[in-house]
């Protein structure tokens, strides 16, 4: 009896353990601008993701915010939230660790959703109960979403404390006519009020109680999505006392450990007798920061950042976002040109007014986002049912990974389909 007792503690240890080193999910935060999102991660996390100076003075989200946070549920009234302590005044139970992407919904930053949306398990998707639905992003994000099959989908209808029930009712019944037919038409409706943090609770249960966190596959060679670099030394620091470039973004198999030589992928740009040269980028892991805490290995699951022994000046102001790192010598190939098979929609996605997609024409300029680059190709051939285009930008990805194909429409980038590589 004392064994079993004892072999039971440890196994809430190591649930314990694993829940307060490692996020097990990311779940993205998407939607039209303004509907409130970098709102909702701050209530859900105690962090507020607009760090950068121009989305501060704008009030928008432009780069990828990031915040984690530990879902707890009380042992007494059963209720969720986001402290040990619940409401009623008993210890509550962590459940599970999660980290938030916070995306940007402003039309002109579609391509950093884009990337962000490669590396979300489940999404928030928020709508502005103050507002008609849906909003021009708002489709356009949840499109997004069924792109790259995202299957999990939870719908926040923020912003009640700011219309009269009837208005909610109605915008409500918007809500329920936009996703019919989409894969978020079975998707629970939580109706919100994120500033004052109204009914956040029962937008946590609605996550725990729907999705699960996904089987990853640790066996495989790593693969981590580069989405954010940058330099984590302060100005004067001096030169013994600097640390190496730091890349952040998440992991989507396999395992990284600490001393591992791994590659980042395409790599540096530089310019070499007047020509743009991508070199890959070798180097060593110092360490991994996932959770707010250093460990020796990181599991597929979660954001998490990297510590290099790179030169700061390579990762600044995100310079290395879209890349992957891997193992050494084992990466997928680095593409300069694409042979893509095309899967055009029948409607652009984003615009208010209803645009048929036109068929993809020669020295056409598209923008493509692939794990978690976004670059711009030339269409140099048209092929039978096949398009092949130059990039400005070269890719790091597999012939497995779908991406994204968007058209400039007016003065914006619109999402029009998918494609898949074909060489």
């Amino acid at each position: 009896m004392v064994e079993k007792k004892t072999k039971k503690a440890h196994e809430d240890q190591s649930e314990k353990r694993s829940i307060s080193d490692q996020p097990e999910i990311n779940i993205g935060l998407i939607g039209h601008v303004d509907h409130g999102k970098t709102t909702l991660v701050s209530k859900l996390s105690g962090k507020w993701t607009d760090t950068h100076s121009e989305e501060l003075k704008r009030g928008i989200t432009i780069r990828l915010g990031y915040a984690d946070a530990v879902f707890y549920q009380c042992g007494s009234c059963k209720e969720y939230g986001t402290s040990e302590k619940c409401q009623c005044g008993q210890k509550a139970v962590p459940r599970r660790k999660v980290s938030f992407i916070d995306a940007p919904g402003h039309e002109s930053l579609m391509a950093t959703m884009l990337s962000g949306a490669a590396i979300m398990d489940a999404a928030i998707l928020l709508v502005a109960a103050n507002e008609s639905c849906p909003q021009p992003q708002t489709k356009e994000h949840l499109m997004a979403l069924e792109i790259i099959g995202c299957k999990h989908i939870l719908i926040a209808q923020n912003k009640i404390d700011l219309v009269s029930k009837e208005d909610a009712i109605k915008n409500y019944e918007e809500i329920k006519k936009f996703v019919k037919g989409t894969i978020a038409e079975h998707s629970p409706i939580i109706p919100i009020a994120a500033q004052h943090g109204v009914n956040v609770n029962v937008l946590i249960k609605m996550i725990e109680e729907t999705v699960q966190t996904p089987k990853r596959d640790k066996t495989k060679t790593p693969l981590m999505l580069v989405a954010r670099s940058f330099d984590v030394n302060r100005p004067g620091t001096e030169i013994k006392a600097l640390v190496g470039g730091v890349v952040g973004g998440a992991l989507k198999q396999g395992i990284l450990k600490v001393g591992m030589q791994v590659e980042i992928r395409p790599g540096r740009h530089i310019e070499d007798d007047g020509k743009a040269v991508y070199n890959p980028i070798e180097t060593e892991i110092a360490d991994l920061k996932t959770g707010g805490k250093s460990v020796t290995e990181v599991l597929p699951g979660g954001s998490m950042g990297v510590m290099t022994r790179l030169d700061p000046f390579f990762v600044k102001a995100d310079s290395l976002a879209g890349n992957l790192l891997g193992e050494k010598g084992k990466m997928p190939p680095v593409w300069q040109e694409l042979t893509i098979k095309p899967q055009l929609l029948e409607r652009v996605v984003g615009t208010k007014e209803d645009l048929k997609v036109d068929p993809i024409k020669k020295m056409e300029n598209l923008m493509l986002n692939v794990n978690a680059a976004a670059t711009l190709g030339t269409v140099i051939e048209l092929k039978k049912d096949a398009i092949h285009v130059k990039l400005r930008i070269p890719v790091c990805a597999s012939k497995e990974d779908r991406l994204t194909i968007s058209r400039m429409i007016g003065n914006r980038w619109r999402l029009i389909g998918i494609g898949s590589i074909l060489n």
